[in-house]
């Protein structure tokens, strides 16, 4: 059988679009593939970091988001991620702007997440910065008409120093998921009533199982839609025993 050619690294099934960040990413963060059971392929966005994309998402921020992408897409990849949720806010130009599935952000789980709990109650929101998630965020997903509850992490204080104003490389992971917990209490607390919950962050799933022992609701982040956007691209036939 012959292919086409063409890529310089061949196998990966899912791009991510990097923020350029350098602290500690640890297991289940979408920028350590270590304990992820697909392959990735990186491509960094030049000059876009987190306090960028979350306090001034300016147009001029496009271009590198959009060239990052179509790298991916010619290097092979079937989808395309990104390790920002509030890179939700390029979803319609990214979709256009590459032939291959793109799933910005972990809030395209939204309308999902509110319909498989039965459409009657609020999906709650885990956020990295309450106040930077807008109503355009929700839109460019579908989720803008999907009632939700937001809990955001920009009042903590390891979290805030280190993720969102990156003013040092240098993290403490047990305060992180100390800040992380607190805040999922709060939600429980603020809305008693929610019966799942998206993470919006890449740096929370590493806590997902946590939360979701806290709450006994279905979690959902970047890493379930990651693993579904996997299955769906690379799909295999079924094997296994007919009746005689």
């Amino acid at each position: 059988m012959k292919y086409s050619g063409g890529q310089n690294i061949c196998g990966a099934t899912i791009g991510v679009l990097c923020t350029e960040s350098y602290f500690p990413k640890p297991p289940g963060h979408i920028k350590n593939p270590s304990a992820l059971p697909f392959p990735l392929l990186y491509e960094t966005m030049t000059g876009v970091t987190v306090p960028k994309l979350l306090d001034n998402p300016t147009s001029e921020m496009l271009e590198p988001v959009i060239t990052a992408a179509k790298r991916l897409e010619s290097e092979g990849v079937r989808a395309v991620t990104g390790s920002c949720g509030f890179l939700a806010l390029f979803q319609r130009e990214l979709s256009e702007a590459v032939s291959v599935p793109v799933f910005s952000s972990s809030l395209i789980q939204i309308p999902l997440a509110f319909q498989m709990t039965g459409g009657n109650a609020p999906v709650g929101v885990l956020t990295a910065d309450s106040k930077a998630l807008s109503t355009e965020h929700l839109a460019n997903v579908g989720a803008d008409n999907v009632p939700i509850s937001v809990m955001g992490l920009e009042d903590t204080e390891e979290f805030a120093e280190v993720i969102l104003r990156n003013e040092r490389n240098e993290m403490d992971l047990s305060l992180i998921e100390n800040e992380v917990m607190n805040a999922t209490m709060q939600l429980k607390a603020k809305s008693p009533g929610i019966r799942s919950v998206v993470l919006e962050c890449t740096d929370l799933p590493p806590f997902a199982a946590s939360i979701q022992q806290a709450l006994k609701l279905p979690v959902f982040d970047i890493i379930t839609l990651a693993e579904m956007a996997h299955r769906v691209t690379t799909r295999s036939p079924y094997t296994g025993i007919m009746p005689w």
